[in-house]
């Protein structure tokens, strides 16, 4: 069972994907743990990238996030839980391949949070640090989540990196430098 951890939300539970399916949530404790390093994001405009139920963006939201854009191939969950929780107001859902939303998204986000599925990690790496820095504000962080025996590369500066059982997190940052649109 997927809950929020903390936040205004704190304790409400998320529809979750049946065993064995291709989601993979991140578990409450690796997210507690990502938005201990994270620190405050009241405020923050927040991409949620292969967002599949939704977890990340809404504990974003639930710790005082502005507002959400949730992106992924098939986002029912997500829109089930945004409904659920009543973040429909602060929430843009796209049914679209993340690096497809990135190419046409003139957005800038303060948190940009991505953990794509695990097989095709090494395959987009580039790719996505590339389409992802442009849509940085100047502050702005990105949450990587990927395997841990194989973590993704990023040429961004780290804040942090952890390891969580399978699980790598890195944290990254812009530095302050105006990134390219």
């Amino acid at each position: 069972m997927v809950r929020v951890v903390a936040g205004e939300l704190k304790g409400r539970r998320l529809a979750s994907p049946p065993r064995g399916a291709d989601v993979r949530p991140t578990a409450d404790r690796v997210r507690e743990a990502i938005f201990s390093m994270l620190g405050d994001v009241g405020g923050a405009r927040v991409l949620d990238l292969y967002c599949g139920t939704g977890a990340m963006a809404i504990e974003a939201l639930s710790r005082g996030a502005a507002a959400a854009t949730l992106v992924d191939v098939s986002i029912a969950l997500a829109e089930r839980n945004v409904a659920d929780l009543g973040l429909a107001e602060r929430c843009r859902l796209e049914r679209s391949d993340a690096l497809r939303f990135l190419r046409r998204d003139q957005g800038r986000y303060g948190l940009v949070l991505c953990d794509p599925p695990y097989r095709l990690a090494d395959r987009l790496e580039g790719k996505l640090e590339t389409l992802i820095a442009p849509r940085m504000e100047r502050s702005g962080l990105l949450v990587a989540e990927s395997a841990a025996r194989r973590p993704l590369r990023i040429r961004l500066p780290a804040r942090a990196e952890r390891t969580y059982g399978d699980t790598h997190v890195g944290v990254y940052e812009l530095n302050g430098e105006a990134p390219d649109a």
